[in-house]
């Protein structure tokens, strides 16, 4: 019962009804309420409370695509809560974040509450403080339709690609697949650099390298070798023999070994010293991509941890004397810009912090570079300055502390005084009778000033650190030089390297393909259909990711994975959040040639074309078949083009399948014995009663490396349930020790701790030791 006067009968009395502010998660729901005050009730959606049906294609395809957006099962007791707050409020507020997704979870919402859009107020912020809540309340808005229209356009898109080719997957490939407007270009991404490896073959080349010192002076400092009598000689080589510099020498042994013969008796003169200084600025505070990028780096987050953890720093942690408090701006945002009143409170704690010379004058400003970028209009930091990581780190996770701290540094150092590099380049002569004039290059680098790098350092993915330092002695012009030694060296080109989650998120951004937000969702989802996996952080394409781009994708709706068209649909539906596109329009003309082509792939794809290739040898069993290469749910094998009628089958390397071993061990589940099968993963134990019993364990495999921590267990190799692989101690579950890289024999010679293999040597897991030796595959063969 609501009076006139806007009180509300509640709890045997009446009582003023409050507003009702409506958010996406508890947590959130939670942080604001404690800003606005006993005058507000804040309530959560938790997520979208109304989408696309699970089931069916829920798009009118033959009218204006009108969509037919449900509340799911999950959503039905949150709407009655929101009914029933409503019933109780005089004002709806909608505050849902500030992006797209945000705008049409706020219609949704007020649709379902039956409140016109256009009279529901909407407030927005990019971060939860008492200032920005403040002036959101004081300043609302209405709903942004054409913001919502875009997102419906979106999500409408994406329910037309990858409900019916996920379909056509599933019928011609096998099951448990899928397809994605962004998530197959992203996965041919990965498919085309695995063939680009498998094609790679390496070219050999050779260095020399001499190593010289001061006469009297015994402080030794390498130099290359560059010129042979004016010519110049490469020092590497591109894997792409178009990219590489014309005219350059490249030495073979004969050559290599030659000229370093000559260089072992010659006289070294330096013949000139350039010196140099060298500023280098900051990187700009983070957005979403770099973020995502950066945390893969250096903290090992996967984009949807870093996500998953960012909307926690958002929304709010609970700290002493504080309650739960914002602690970073909104983190789904492609500008780089900062607000004037943290530039300002920024310069205080550089100050206060680091010293005068380590502040900035005047603010260092960015512009965003990204043409399709997000609404939000600030690029992610800590909503304090002041709030110094050391300070909170022990009332947050471990995770949250990392990307707190990241999060700090990053935009702290982005308002930091330059680093200053002193760099030396020394040319270096070398003469003899009889023998060629040769010129060798050292150069030296020694920070002057550390500016900004006092605080932060960008990571990098697979490029030499160009930062870093090598120090030369004094020299000057004129001076002679002792030779130590000269060291002819083989080198080998090296095939591109393998994206990992930093270089693959940054490509997709390069490209246009996708938004930042939605990366975290598709490389997870790249993951769990078994398209690739992940080793070493580094993705592997699967058999079965080869086959939907190479069999199916490619050949059949090309311009689903072409780069360019992607990227152009993206601009178009960014174009409809600026009103200058219609949305029906973009979507009608996409459609229309894409469902004629599903039509015509329908008849075309044959399964047994896609999932199999002749091999060219007659089957050994039966003498009738033919071999074919087949993709079954383990991966690629060699079978007979009769089965069921012939039933021989044998691995990519040749060893003919073992029929199933029966095992000493029962089965967890019903108590049979278990039988020793096949995976793409390697042998494992499977019920004997399968399919009716799906009980299974994992056949460990011994890396020789007893467990550093209870002493007694050995470090076997394992597999997560998304498949990546690591190292954990045998005696699980009564010791939980665990490692990413694979461990090596040889104990840390500093600490005596254990040592794991890298991409170029060892490390140890407990100081920052590290050796060149040792190294290799970093994961298990």
């Amino acid at each position: 019962m609501t009076r006139r006067d806007g009180h509300v009968y509640e709890g045997g009395s009446f009582q003023m009804a409050k507003k009702l502010v409506i958010v996406e998660s508890p947590t959130k729901a939670k942080t604001l309420e404690r800003y606005l005050g006993s005058g507000y009730t804040v309530k959560a959606s938790v997520g979208h409370i109304r989408d696309l049906p699970e089931k069916g294609l829920g798009v009118d395809t033959e009218g204006q695509f009108a969509a037919e957006f449900v509340v799911p099962e999950r959503s039905k007791k949150v709407v009655a809560s929101l009914k029933a707050a409503h019933r109780r409020a005089d004002e709806l507020w909608l505050a849902t974040d500030f992006d797209r997704e945000g705008e049409a979870i706020a219609y949704h919402v007020s649709e379902v509450l039956g409140v016109d859009p256009n009279d529901a107020k909407r407030v927005t912020f990019t971060e939860i403080t008492q200032e920005a809540i403040q002036e959101a309340f004081d300043n609302p808005r209405q709903i942004d339709l054409r913001l919502v229209e875009a997102q419906q356009a979106r999500r409408i898109m994406d329910r037309l690609v990858g409900f019916p080719l996920s379909a056509l997957l599933i019928k011609k490939v096998r099951r448990g697949l899928s397809a994605g407007r962004v998530q197959s270009p992203a996965l041919r991404l990965i498919v085309e650099r695995e063939r680009e490896i498998e094609a790679f073959t390496a070219e050999e080349y050779w260095t020399v390298d001499a190593r010289l010192s001061p006469d009297g002076d015994d402080r030794a400092f390498p130099a290359g070798l560059t010129e042979i009598d004016g010519s110049k000689v490469a020092r590497s080589l591109d894997r792409d023999p178009k990219k590489r510099k014309k005219g350059e020498m490249v030495l073979d042994e004969k050559d290599a070994r030659a000229h370093a013969g000559n260089l072992e008796g010659a006289s070294y003169r330096i013949v000139s010293v350039e010196r140099a200084e060298r500023k280098r600025n900051p990187a700009p505070p983070f957005q979403t991509s770099t973020l995502q990028q950066e945390a893969a780096r250096k903290l090992g987050f996967s984009a949807k941890k870093t996500m998953a953890v960012a909307q926690q720093l958002y929304e709010g942690v609970a700290l002493p004397g504080e309650g739960p408090v914002g602690l970073i701006t909104y983190h789904r945002t492609d500008s780089t810009n900062l607000a004037d009143q943290f530039l300002k409170e920024a310069v205080r704690v550089v100050k206060a912090q680091y010293g005068e010379r380590y502040a900035l004058a005047k603010p260092r400003r960015y512009k965003t570079k990204s043409r399709g970028a997000q609404e939000a209009h600030e690029a992610i930091r800590p909503t304090r300055a002041a709030r110094l990581p050391d300070e909170i780190e022990s009332h947050l996770s471990r995770d949250q502390a990392r990307l707190y701290r990241l999060v700090w540094q990053r935009a702290m150092a982005s308002q930091m005084a330059q680093a200053i590099m002193d760099q030396v380049r020394v040319d270096i002569e070398a003469t003899g009778s009889g023998i060629p004039t040769y010129l060798l290059r050292a150069t030296g680098q020694t920070v002057k000033f550390d500016g900004f790098r006092r605080v932060y350092s960008e990571g990098r993915d697979d490029e030499p650190d160009e930062d870093a330092e090598s120090i030369l002695p004094d020299l000057e012009e004129g001076l002679p030089l002792s030779v130590l030694a000269v060291l002819p060296e083989q080198h080998f080109t090296q095939p591109p390297p393998r994206y990992t989650e930093a270089s693959l998120v940054k490509e997709l951004e390069r490209m246009g393909i996708g938004r930042p937000s939605t990366y975290a969702s598709i490389i997870a989802n790249l993951v769990d259909r078994d398209y690739v996996r992940l080793e070493d952080r580094r993705f592997f394409a699967e058999d079965v990711g080869k086959v939907v781009i190479e069999r199916v994708l490619v050949p059949h709706f090309p311009n689903i994975v072409d780069f360019e068209f992607t990227a152009r649909m993206e601009e178009e539906l960014d174009e409809i959040a600026e009103g200058k596109l219609r949305w029906t329009q973009v979507l009608d003309e996409f459609y229309g040639p894409f469902e004629r082509q599903l039509e015509k792939s329908e008849d075309e794809i044959e399964r047994s074309e896609v999932t199999s290739d002749p091999i060219g040898e007659t089957c050994p069993k039966c003498g009738k078949g033919e071999l074919v290469k087949k993709l079954g749910r383990a991966g690629s094998f060699i079978s007979c083009n009769r089965y069921p009628e012939c039933d021989y089958s044998r691995d990519l390397d040749g060893e003919e399948r073992p029929v199933d071993e029966v095992s000493d061990e029962k089965c967890p589940e019903c108590g049979s014995p278990m039988v020793v099968k096949r995976s793409r993963f390697g042998p494992f134990l499977g019920c004997s009663r399968y399919p009716e019993c799906k009980g299974k364990r994992s056949i460990d495999r011994s890396t020789g490396v007893t467990c550093p921590e209870c002493g007694e267990g050995e470090l076997v190799i394992k597999r997560t349930r998304k498949g990546r692989t690591f190292y954990g101690c045998n005696r699980y579950p009564e010791c939980e020790f665990a490692v990413w890289q694979r461990p090596v024999p040889q104990a840390c010679p500093r600490c005596e701790s254990l040592m794991v293999a890298t991409q170029r040597g060892t490390k140890c897991t407990a100081c920052d030791y590290v050796s060149t030796e040792g190294g290799g595959p970093t994961e298990a063969a």
